[in-house]
């Protein structure tokens, strides 16, 4: 029988960040399936150093529940970790390691019910682990697009995404954006006779904050979530060689995440208005001024109905009452989208626990994912 605590602390022992690659830990599940009797197909990349991961069991034929989880950590560069971040350990109940709580605790725990449960199951159970999700969902798509030119058509998803085992039915949609300024260099000492990319970012910097406060004072809201408005967020900002040098370019990262009732398009349209605007304004003493606007990555909200009949097992075994909805984002609107079912996002530990130094779970929340997972994959 496979464990799920055998299994984590071999998934932790893969430095699986993003920009790394996780092949090496896709290969071990995959031989992991292939010692328990089950084949899986393997969706990799160009290059070859990373690769999603899709396996059945039971029947053949539509339905089933699809679990799905990421496979890819985010880096530990910088951080002051109290032990080696790529060994499991154990201190007073809580198991320390990256990806521990997002998320190869739910890895861990869907491997062991998955393999467990091929002994009595009939109809169909799938596993999807993908690659890559940490920087826009990126490995799930073209192995989406496979499957669903093959045939599949599961009856619900859960994402184990960690929710303290709470059942989450929404998330927000996702638009990753760079602005890229282009100006006239000089010599710092006759800066007028140039055009400072930089300043050129900051004057939209200010369009990107005027926005988000016009979105946060009169926006569409949804209670369901901690933040009940759409965001605009503006994460990183290069430009410059020399203090004595006037940029002629500079690069903007900024992101918009939208509820329901707010179409990202039309926000990102609104954007790209004011910076014509204001490339048009600046040209007539730079023609050479130019400000251009792509999209680097974007993913869909989830907007499951709470009440849909498929959920009703996994709410009856999951902790507490009713449904939430989660700030953070998940391959789920993206299984709602290409499937059209219902999609929920449940697992073991708390997001306030990713990303960090000593980032962990609780053993307990694993037993509980755990025991979740088996009487969900048992035969009704």
């Amino acid at each position: 029988m496979a464990n799920a605590f055998d299994i984590l602390e071999r998934l932790i022992s893969f430095p699986s960040v993003s920009r790394d690659g996780n092949r090496a830990l896709i290969d071990w599940v995959f031989a992991l399936l292939k010692e328990h009797g089950i084949d899986a197909k393997l969706f990799p990349n160009e290059s070859g150093d990373r690769a999603s991961l899709f396996a059945s069991i039971g029947a053949d034929g539509p339905g089933g529940i699809v679990l799905s989880a990421h496979t890819d950590v985010v880096p530990v560069d910088g951080q002051a970790w109290s032990s080696d971040p790529f060994t499991l350990r154990e201190h007073d109940g809580l198991l320390f390691g990256r990806g521990t709580a997002d998320m190869k605790g739910f890895v861990a725990c869907a491997l062991e019910a998955f393999i467990n449960a091929k002994a009595h199951r009939t109809d169909p159970i799938h596993l999807a682990l993908s690659y890559d999700e940490e920087i826009g969902c990126v490995g799930v798509r073209p192995m989406l697009c496979e499957l669903k030119d093959a045939g599949l058509k599961p009856s619900w998803v859960l994402v184990g995404e960690p929710t303290s085992m709470a059942v989450a039915t929404g998330h927000k949609g996702k638009t990753a954006a760079r602005a890229t300024f282009s100006g006239v260099a000089t010599h710092s000492a006759m800066a007028p006779q140039g055009l400072n990319a930089i300043h050129m970012a900051s004057d939209f910097l200010l369009e990107l904050r005027n926005l988000q406060h016009e979105l946060a004072e009169s926006g569409h809201r949804d209670e369901g979530y901690d933040i009940p408005h759409s965001t605009v967020h503006a994460g990183l900002i290069q430009g410059g060689t020399a203090l004595n040098i006037v940029p002629d370019s500079c690069v903007l990262d900024f992101e918009i995440r939208t509820v329901a009732g707010d179409n990202p398009d039309e926000l990102l349209g609104r954007l790209t208005g004011a910076a014509l605007k204001q490339e048009k304004n600046l040209q007539q003493h730079f023609p050479q001024a130019a400000i251009k606007i792509d999209v680097i990555n974007a993913y869909p909200g989830l907007a499951t109905p709470p009440e849909a009949p498929e959920l009703g097992k996994l709410k009856a075994l999951a902790a507490g009452t009713g449904c939430k909805k989660v700030g953070f984002g998940t391959e789920g609107g993206l299984f709602r989208e290409t499937f059209g079912v219902p999609v929920a996002v449940c697992g073991p530990g708390n997001m306030d626990q990713g990303h960090k130094p000593d980032e962990f779970v609780a053993r307990s929340q694993i037993e509980i994912c755990r025991t979740v997972l088996a009487q969900l994959l048992h035969p009704a």
